[in-house]
């Protein structure tokens, strides 16, 4: 028997790579497509026209023109994406991971357009203005500003962005809580709350995740884990969510964040000096709003270059949290077991394509997680934990 085949049954493997021939098209159509639209609308003319149409709407004022033309944008790129969307969200309600009705779909992209657009047009307004307020020296601030917004985003996101999707109420009295919070004890880590989401309106996937900084700081677990998983392997799941914390995963994420936030913004300054770019988006100089789709463009571009490069980061950051999840609860079968039951209810690719892992992983695949869990029992002189029955 193969590694795999020690963990999975055959019937979990085929029906794992079933799912990877029907969605990895889908994912890597919908990667190529969210580079080619901006790319389209910001280094030819279509871009300007564009954004110079939406402002007309409100007199052609610069204030309207890159509000507005954030607007337009935004919408044009969720409008190029929905088909592939919808054609998502449907896989994954054949497949049983999405519970959502067309009324709660429709709810979910409309609120992601408008947090979207809404957002896009306050940073393209900024942006504009610092360029006619300080034309030599607007690059500076910009970074800077590209900084701080990364940094109020992580404040921010738990506590007003996150609540418009899913309700969040603390989990209830009784064993498992107990269980959890004499773990949360045990590790010194501080968190103001162990949270349950409740994400079965959309999924049965099971997930849990931590976020916030300082006292927004919270260990969210979907309902689906609480209600699915073993109560030693909840344990087991936000364990490593406290590896997360005790390492300030969030804080160092958010900084690492803001200074890379700061570098894309100075090298988008210096691509917008230059003049055969400037020409082929139809603007003359960049503090025209007209040049925003340009904008658009470039850091889109610089996300996709980026990308496999944070991915690479993430998984080793994931990587550790499980190190100190086993640390902390020295029980490898527990997370062995759980990582076999996240791997199933979620139907995981259990045999990634090396690509597919550098553009698309934030974490370590399931076969490598739970080798690494086996290796850490033997280091620490306890038995291998148990395999499938041959």
């Amino acid at each position: 028997m193969t590694a795999l085949e020690d963990d999975f049954t055959p019937a979990q493997i085929t029906r794992s790579r079933t799912r990877r021939r029907e969605v990895a098209p889908l994912r890597y159509t919908s990667m190529l497509l969210a580079l080619a639209v901006p790319a389209v609308l910001g280094f030819t003319l279509l871009g300007a026209g564009l954004v110079r149409a939406a402002g007309r709407v409100a007199g052609g004022g610069w204030v309207a023109t890159a509000a507005l033309g954030a607007v337009a944008l935004q919408l044009v790129t969720f409008l190029a994406a929905l088909p592939l969307s919808l054609r998502a969200e449907a896989v994954n309600r054949r497949w049983g991971l999405s519970h959502r009705g067309a009324r709660l779909f429709a709810a979910d992209a409309a609120k992601g357009l408008g947090i979207g657009a809404t957002l896009f047009a306050v940073v393209s307004v900024v942006l504009y203005g610092l360029m006619r307020w300080q034309p030599d020296t607007w690059w500076a601030w910009a970074a800077l500003g590209a900084a701080l917004l990364v940094v109020a985003l992580s404040f921010l996101l738990p506590v007003v962005v996150e609540p418009l999707f899913n309700r969040f109420t603390p989990l209830p009295d009784g064993e498992l809580r107990r269980a959890l919070m004499a773990m949360v004890e045990a590790s010194g880590v501080p968190v103001r709350d162990i949270l349950v989401s409740d994400a079965s309106r959309r999924t049965s996937a099971v997930n849990a995740y931590v976020s916030g900084i300082g006292r927004t700081r919270r260990v969210v677990v979907w309902d689906t884990t609480v209600r699915q998983a073993a109560p030693e392997e909840v344990v087991a799941v936000a364990a490593h969510e406290l590896g997360h914390a005790a390492r300030r995963d969030v804080l160092y994420g958010t900084l690492t964040g803001a200074v890379g936030a700061a570098a894309v913004t100075c090298a988008l300054a210096a691509a917008l000096h230059w003049t055969p770019l400037l020409h082929a988006a139809g603007v003359t100089r960049a503090a025209d709003p007209r040049s925003l789709a340009l904008v658009l463009a470039l850091g889109t571009v610089a996300g996709v270059l980026g990308g496999p490069v944070y991915n690479a980061r993430s998984r080793q950051v994931e990587a550790r949290a499980d190190a100190y999840a086993l640390d902390l609860t020295r029980a490898p079968e527990t997370v062995v077991a759980m990582q076999r039951r996240l791997a199933v209810l979620n139907i995981a690719d259990l045999e990634p394509h090396p690509l597919a892992v550098a553009v698309f992983a934030t974490h370590p695949p399931t076969t490598a997680r739970i080798a690494h869990a086996r290796a850490w029992a033997a280091a620490h002189g306890l038995p291998d934990p148990p395999h499938l029955p041959a």
